[in-house]
């Protein structure tokens, strides 16, 4: 007795198998595709997204530290402005201040018979004319110039006897000392008449 076996349904249903499993692995498969393209896709969209962020910070800060350094740059300028105001003014003042001690000197160191007829300034250097009654007169005029604080190294350039007169005409020059330059004379003069007095007590 011979026993047949039809595998032909049983090789079907094999092959059918394999189509489903090939065709399941394919659709897996493409959606894997699919989906790592779309991760992907997002994760460099996302970095994308994060760098014009952080560009965005980047020129935002950028703004704010040139806007920060014009301001400073403005302070400084205006710095600079009151600076040389001031500069300005503390030379005007000392001017004013110093003429007005270069006239009180001129006043109170002036000798009896002795007056100005003319007086030029140059800078620091101070000219005079004038006329005196006799030449001890100019010589002692000198040395009041000589001892007066805020004036200095006076120098006679010309004496002239007026026709019919005893009278002198003089001219002379002399600088001007700045106030400080003034205190460390006095000061000095100070001193040595302080050495001196100790002197003259021992």
């Amino acid at each position: 007795m011979t026993i047949e076996i039809n595998l032909l349904p049983w090789r079907e249903e094999q092959r059918a198998r394999r189509s489903k499993r090939f065709y399941v692995t394919l659709g897996l498969a493409a959606l894997l595709g699919l989906g790592g393209g779309y991760g992907m896709t997002w994760y460099y969209q996302e970095e994308a997204e994060a760098q014009r962020q952080r560009n965005a910070h980047i020129e935002a800060q950028s703004r704010q530290l040139d806007s920060a350094i014009r301001e400073i740059s403005e302070l400084e300028q205006i710095r600079e402005q009151m600076l040389e105001q001031v500069r300005v003014f503390t030379e005007l003042q000392n001017g004013r201040t110093q003429t007005v001690q270069v006239m009180n000197d001129l006043t109170d160191s002036l000798v009896d018979g002795v007056y100005y007829t003319q007086l030029n300034r140059q800078g620091d250097t101070l000219r005079l004319a004038g006329r005196a009654e006799n030449n001890r007169q100019v010589s002692d005029q000198l040395r009041a110039l000589e001892a007066a604080p805020y004036l200095s190294e006076p120098m006679l350039s010309e004496v002239e006897a007026q026709e019919g007169s005893e009278q002198r005409s003089f001219s002379l020059s002399m600088s001007q000392q700045a106030p400080d330059e003034a205190q460390e004379v006095d000061a000095a003069g100070d001193g040595e008449a302080a050495a001196g007095d100790n002197g003259e007590g021992a």
